[in-house]
Order: structure tokens, then C-alpha cells, then sequence
């Protein structure tokens, strides 16, 4: 096989990337000093003044999110309430003792700091469980505060229950409410977060190890990815101080941090072997490496906080705090990686090489080429109509069942059933089962003033005479200082079903405008599960096409300019777009499904979580951009050497497969361990990013990449004449 030709040397070494790299790598320990301390500094600052994570109000959008704010602020007394399910475990009716176990309740409760009443056992229509109603008490707090509040006043209650049950063996006595279950859920976060963190340090070690053969080599990657992922940590706790993120944050950052802080380490590490090993000396191969390397690292930053910022554009808090924790911490890592590395690399020369792994130290890094690679290009780029011919077709194959996608909102149905609290939520809702959902229409006025209590209870009893049930509506509640209202309006079917959105679609639509709307000065909303499910799922429909659009048209200005080619930047979103269709289309057949429960761990509900496809598109834009712009920036080096465009092809293709199949598997691996996790949207995260990944590193960066650029030939670098006017990409 005839060898691929070595290219010339780099450019100018004149840009930024070199500029920072040399005064890092002159002035290496003021540079690892300086990062360490300010790493640091951002973990303990960030832990002392804690994260401000968003409280459910807080967490919707739409209409049903602003009703659900403005019922936080009125200060309605609503002390949270949890439920103790005294039940027998054979299904018969309790006797005398079913009364005893439920009077041992009140009893262990009552007496707790954190509880404010003990209402009377309620029994089932069937006499086969005792449901004991317990009022949390959190004082005047609101919002929040009030959450926090109610999150510690439940555990003594859990363990007063515990208690009772040890007490009683032969019945079931269990507990669960709204307080408990959202201590379960941080509780399955903070696992969850501890875990991922836990499995990817030693799987993302072994990769490395794998693909340098030094230990050195290895670690420096993963500090890397570390330090930019406990800063970034810091700084989102900072942040959230201004504006409060979603508990979810922090395994986000984790997740993406992990991924690109270490590849970009990877990359730059990888080329200032490769240099050295051509013969050039420490600084000279750090040099090199910034001008290449370091550039495809600061492009490719650049693009994926672009695509990161179209978050902001979906129209949720929840999505506007994982905009600015991704965003943080690839700057943070792109800082990294054009500061600490380099004078990191300065640090330990040729020390890096050291300690070598038996066997593995011998065989790695001796060819800059990929045997495998080059062989696949080759065959790619002799026929290259044939090659972006089939493989669209896979990839316009696996996207197929995307066209089936159904989106929801889980709800309870994404906890994990291990939970006791869990468990005893399901026993609640088959012993003591509702008739239907229940919603809330809410009434304020913009101006903050009272409202005319007599106008707003004339209008509600036009309302629920409007009601094809009159008996589902409860009573108007003001609240407290008379500037809001309230009243419940129970359904005819189970919340998110087609009876209960049909319901509340007319309740909108008919009801409230002809009724509640029309008190002079008033706004009126409504609210509830259904309403909630709705109002996301229309929001994310309706904004799907603006983050699409954002993402795509930035993401092209940001590629065109750093390669003075907008075909190129027009092969990237097409190509990423196969790819994200492709990863769609494998969550369809996965979770839609029953056939992967007991491989994955959880319970299908027929759905997609309604936040994932678009969280997944922005990432897989942002994370594709790392391949795309590697790959092209040594396909260019090579054609800039004077290589012809085929055989220049080949030579990037191949140089780079190295380094893009270990950023892959790495990738690959972390996102893996998120589809492990207990929630099942981190699985459906996981599973979509680790294919969409594996896809993008192989079929379309190793196949549908290099057929196209051989197909357009010297087209690839196009720009149109009203584009000319920018300057040549500084190396």
C-alpha cells in the first residue's frame, strides 16, 4: 500500500491559539498556578453560596406556567400535605388492627416539629386500606423557601412511618405526597450525579490508556475535563444566585463537560505527539499543535456555544439554565485548553510519554495514519456517488421511525420504582383511585390591585353553570390580600388524556373568556397537569423551528468564516442534521417500545420526554462541530500543501481517524453510562447521544464526509463573490 504523503508544515503560526500557547508555555507554572486557583476558587465559592435550583412554578411555560407563578406569589395557604397508606398485603378487608396501625401513625407523627395536623383515617371504597392525611407545617414560607422547608420536615415523617411498619409486619404502612416524592427526586439526582461521575473518571481513563499508552498522556485529558467541569459547577452556582437553574443543571454540565474537555485535550494532545514525533522539539511541537489543533479546538468552541445559546431561544427556564451551563463549561474548557495545556505539554516535555502501559506503550503512536481508515476512504473517495448513496440511505433509514415520535411529559412515571415513596405513590393511586384531572383557572389583575371579590364570584357561578357538570367546581378562594382567585374544576378523564385535553381546550377556548375573562381589568389563566403537559409539549412544537433555524443559520456563519468556505459550513448541517434524524429515530424504536425494558432498566410510557428532542438537537449540533471541524482542518492542511483534493481527502481522513475514533469512544462511553442512570430521561439522553455520536464519527465523518468532498472536488471550498470580502482564517 503506498504510503500517504506527509504534509507541509502549518501556516503562519500567528493566530491566537499560537499567541496564548507560546506565553502559556513561557510562563507554564504562573499558568497551572493560575488555573488551579482559579478552579478553586470557583468550586468553593459555588459551594458556600449553594445553587438556587427553580421551584416547580418556576419550571412551567406558557400559560399554565405564568397562572402557576402567579399562584406562588398570591400566598394561598396550601401547607403540603402527605399521604400514610395503611393497607392489608393480602387484599382483605382491615379489621380492628388496620385501625390500631393507623392510630399508631397519628400517634408517632403528631408529636414532630415539622407537623402541623394529623386528619382522620379515610377509608377505601372496598374497606381494604386507611389512608391518614398528615399537614407538613412550614410557617409563612413561600415558594422555595417553602419547598426546602417541607423537603425537611418529611424525612422524620418517613421514618416515624418506617417506625410503624416494623410494628406492624403483616400490614403495609407506606407514605408518599408531593413533599416526599420531590425528596426522592433530588435524592435520584444526587445519585444519579454521583454515579455518572463515579463510572466515567475510570471508563474515560481506560480509553485514554488505550489510545496514548502513557499514563500521563492519559491523565492530562481527564484533569482537564475535570477542572472544567468543577469550574464550570462553581460558576453555574454563581450564576444561579441572578437566575435559578434546574436541579438538572449540574448533571448536564457533567455530562457535556466530560465530553468536550477532554476532547479537545485529546485532539491538541494527540498533534504535539505527532509533531514531536516528526522531530520537533517540546516548544516548537506545542507551538505546531496550537496552530492546528488549538485553532480546530477555539472554532469548534465557538460553534458549539452557538448552538448551546439556541436554549435560550425554546421559551422554558429549564432550557435557558442548561444554555448557560453547557456554555460555561465549553468556555471553560476551550480556556483550558488553549491556556493550562499548553503549559502543561511545556511542563512535562517528553516526560508525557511516561509511564508507558506494557504492550500498549510499544504499539500505539508509531503511524500518524489509520490502516483501517485509510483503506475505507480510499474506496469511499474512488466512488464517491456510491458511497453518500448508501450511506444516506442507512441514515435516512435509521430516522424513519422518528416520523412515529410521540412526546410527553412522564411525570411520576420517569421515577424509578425502586423508591419505597414510589411504590406507595401507585398503591395510593390504585387504592383510593380519582375520577378524572383536575384543573385550576386563575384570576389577577395585571396591575397587581385587588380584585372585586363580587364580580369575580358572579362570574365564576356563570362558569360553572356553564359546566356540563356543575358539581366538578369547587369554591372561588382569594387569596390573602384579595389580587388573586382561584377555583378548581375537576375532569372527566385521567390527567394528559384525550378527555382531559379536550376538556380543558374548551374551558379556555369557551368557558373562562365568557365568564372569568370579562371582569374589567382581569387576566385570567389556567392550570393543572393536563394543562401543564399541554402548554410544554405546544412550546416546544412551536419553538422546535427557531432553535432549528438559530442554531443552523449561526452555526454556518461561524464555519464559513473560520474556513473561508461556505460549502463546507453547508456539508456540516447537512450532515449533522442525517445524524441527529438517525438518533430520533433509534429513541423511537428503544423507548417507544417494549423490547429494551429489561435490558435498560425502566418502564416505557409509549413516549418521548417532551424536553429531549430539542435538548438532543442543540447538543449533537454543538458536539458534531468537534468532528466536522478536526476532520476539515487536516483535509485543508493536506490540500494547502499542494496535495490533490482526493488524495488530500484521504490523508485527513485518515490522520485524523486516530484522534476522532478516541473522542468518539470516549463520548460514546460517557453518554453510555447515562443511559445506566435510574431517571428515565437521562436514559433516553444517553442512548440518543451515544448513537448519534457513534454515527457521526463513522458513517458520516468516515463516509458521507469524504464522498462528498471528493464528489465536489475543488467546489468544497466555495465561497460565494458577496463573501469574498473575508479575510484569510489566521493559523
Amino acid at each position: 500500500m503506498t504510503a500517504l504523503p506527509d504534509t507541509a508544515p502549518p501556516p503562519a503560526r500567528d493566530g491566537l491559539a499560537v499567541r496564548v500557547a507560546r506565553w502559556s508555555a513561557t510562563h507554564r507554572w504562573t499558568v497551572v498556578g493560575l488555573w488551579v486557583l482559579a478552579v478553586a476558587l470557583a468550586v468553593v465559592i459555588g459551594g458556600a453560596t449553594g445553587t438556587k435550583t427553580l421551584t416547580g412554578a418556576q419550571s412551567g411555560s406558557g400559560e399554565s406556567g405564568r397562572a402557576d407563578v402567579v399562584l406562588d406569589r398570591a400566598g394561598f395557604p396550601d401547607p403540603p400535605v402527605e399521604q400514610v397508606l395503611v393497607q392489608s398485603r393480602d387484599g382483605a378487608a382491615l379489621g380492628s388492627q388496620g385501625e390500631a396501625a393507623a392510630a399508631d401513625v397519628a400517634a408517632a407523627v403528631r408529636g414532630l416539629d415539622g407537623v402541623a395536623d394529623v386528619g382522620a383515617p379515610v377509608p377505601s371504597a372496598d374497606g381494604t386500606a386507611l389512608l391518614v392525611p398528615v399537614t407538613l407545617d412550614v410557617g409563612d414560607l413561600t415558594g422555595s423557601a417553602a419547598d426546602d422547608a417541607a423537603e425537611a420536615a418529611v424525612l422524620p415523617v418517613l421514618d416515624a412511618v418506617a417506625g410503624v411498619q416494623a410494628d406492624h409486619p403483616d400490614l403495609r404502612v407506606v407514605q408518599s405526597g408531593g413533599s416526599s416524592l420531590d425528596a426522592v427526586v433530588g435524592e435520584q439526582l444526587e445519585e444519579d450525579f454521583l454515579r455518572a461521575e463515579l463510572l466515567s473518571l475510570p471508563v474515560t481513563l481506560v480509553v485514554l490508556l488505550v489510545a496514548f499508552g502513557a499514563l500521563f498522556a492519559a491523565g492530562v485529558p481527564l484533569l482537564l475535563g475535570l477542572t472544567a467541569v468543577g469550574g464550570a459547577l462553581g460558576l453555574v452556582a454563581l450564576v444561579s444566585q441572578l437566575t435559578p437553574v434546574d436541579a438538572s443543571t449540574s448533571s448536564v454540565v457533567l455530562l457535556i463537560g466530560m465530553a468536550v474537555g477532554v476532547d479537545y485535550a485529546l485532539f491538541y494532545v494527540r498533534r504535539a505527539r505527532e509533531e514531536r514525533r516528526h522531530g520537533a522539539p517540546t516548544a516548537l511541537s506545542v507551538e505546531l499543535a496550537a496552530a492546528t489543533s488549538g485553532r480546530a479546538v477555539l472554532t469548534s468552541g465557538i460553534a458549539v456555544a452557538v448552538a448551546m445559546a439556541g436554549m435560550y431561544l425554546a421559551g422554558s427556564p429549564v432550557f435557558t439554565s442548561f444554555a448557560t451551563g453547557t456554555i460555561l463549561v465549553v468556555l471553560v474548557s476551550v480556556v483550558g485548553s488553549l491556556t493550562v495545556l499548553p503549559a502543561t505539554l511545556a511542563l512535562l516535555g517528553r516526560g508525557i510519554e511516561r509511564p508507558r502501559v506494557p504492550l500498549l506503550g510499544r504499539l500505539v503512536g508509531r503511524s500518524d495514519d489509520s490502516r483501517v481508515w485509510t483503506a475505507v476512504v480510499r474506496r469511499v473517495v474512488a466512488r464517491p456517488g456510491v458511497s453518500l448513496v448508501v450511506g444516506t440511505g442507512v441514515l435516512l433509514a435509521m430516522a424513519a421511525p422518528a416520523l412515529g415520535m410521540q412526546t410527553a411529559n412522564p411525570g411520576i412515571d420517569a421515577l424509578s420504582r425502586d423508591s419505597e415513596v414510589v411504590r406507595a405513590h401507585d398503591a395510593i393511586a390504585a387504592a383510593y383511585p380519582q375520577e378524572g384531572s383536575t384543573d385550576q383557572v386563575v384570576v389577577w389583575r395585571a396591575d397587581g390591585g385587588r380584585l372585586g371579590a363580587a364580580a369575580v364570584r358572579d362570574a365564576a357561578a356563570d362558569l360553572v353553570d356553564r359546566l356540563p357538570d356543575p358539581s366538578a367546581a369547587g369554591e372561588v378562594e382569594l387569596s390573602p390580600d384579595g389580587t388573586v382567585a382561584r377555583l378548581s374544576v375537576a375532569g372527566t378523564g385521567a390527567a394528559g388524556s384525550a378527555e382531559a385535553k379536550a376538556a380543558l381546550a374548551e374551558l379556555r377556548q369557551d368557558v373562562v373568556p365568557a365568564t372569568l375573562g370579562s371582569v374589567p381589568g382581569a387576566s385570567t389563566a389556567v392550570t393543572g397537569a393536563t394543562a401543564g403537559d399541554v402548554d410544554f409539549g405546544a412550546t416546544m412544537s412551536q419553538r422546535l423551528p427557531i432553535v432549528i433555524g438559530f442554531v443552523l443559520a449561526l452555526t454556518v456563519v461561524v464555519l464559513t468564516v473560520a474556513f473561508r468556505s461556505l460549502m463546507v459550513a453547508l456539508i456540516a448541517a447537512v450532515l449533522t442534521l442525517l445524524s441527529v434524524g438517525a438518533a430520533y429515530g433509534v429513541l423511537v424504536l428503544v423507548f417507544q417500545s417494549t423490547w429494551a425494558e429489561a435490558l435498560l432498566g425502566f418502564t416505557s410510557t409509549g413516549s418521548i420526554v417532551s424536553w429531549i428532542p430539542l435538548f438532543l438537537f442543540v447538543v449533537l449540533f454543538g458536539l458534531s462541530m468537534d468532528y466536522h471541524v478536526f476532520v476539515v482542518s487536516r483535509v485543508r492542511e493536506a490540500a494547502q500543501a499542494g496535495i490533490p483534493l482526493p488524495l488530500a481527502v484521504t490523508t485527513g481522513v485518515s490522520r485524523s481517524a486516530g484522534v476522532v475514533t478516541s473522542a468518539a469512544v470516549v463520548m460514546v462511553a460517557v453518554f453510555s453510562i447515562f443511559a445506566t442512570l435510574s431517571m428515565l430521561e437521562f436514559k433516553q439522553l444517553g442512548v440518543g447521544l451515544a448513537v448519534a455520536v457513534l454515527v457521526d464519527a463513522t458513517l458520516v465523518r468516515g463516509v458521507l464526509l469524504p464522498a462528498t468532498m471528493a464528489a465536489l472536488g475543488e467546489r468544497t471550498w466555495w465561497l460565494p463573490r458577496w463573501l469574498r470580502w473575508l479575510p484569510a482564517a489566521a493559523h
